[in-house]
């Protein structure tokens, strides 16, 4: 009896156990810490340190990945106007998902991408 019991604590212990699940995308894909709510975003500042570290390895020079080139505020501006940055970025359907074999960028990352957008796309 004290066995089945026993038994029975430990399978309800492991079920409880195996359940925890704990999903927070800021630590499955990377970039821990605070995230700065930035007001106003500089595109010298702010996005083409992003582009630098994510982007402009592979979209530059004279070939660049997917025949997509960047580097210039025009051309980044001319990606993010027709909707392809942000799309590939954040890895939404339909598009490419970038950057190509190395983990999505952080949250704070694509917020700052994403206000830059939407403030217009300045040259500041």
């Amino acid at each position: 009896m004290k066995t089945a019991i026993s038994i029975s604590i430990i399978m309800l212990m492991s079920f409880f156990l195996a359940s925890c699940y704990y999903d927070n995308e800021q630590l499955l894909y990377g970039g821990g810490g605070t995230c700065d709510t930035l007001v106003n975003v500089s595109y010298t500042q702010h996005v083409v340190p992003l582009f630098q570290q994510k982007c402009y390895g592979c979209h530059t020079g004279s070939f660049p990945s997917g025949n997509v080139l960047m580097g210039t505020y025009t051309a980044d501006k001319a990606i993010a106007q027709k909707g392809t940055l942000y799309g590939s970025i954040n890895h939404s359907a339909g598009y490419s998902a970038m950057p190509k074999g190395t983990p999505k960028m952080t949250i704070c990352q694509i917020s700052t991408v994403k206000k830059w957008i939407d403030a217009g796309l300045l040259n500041n």
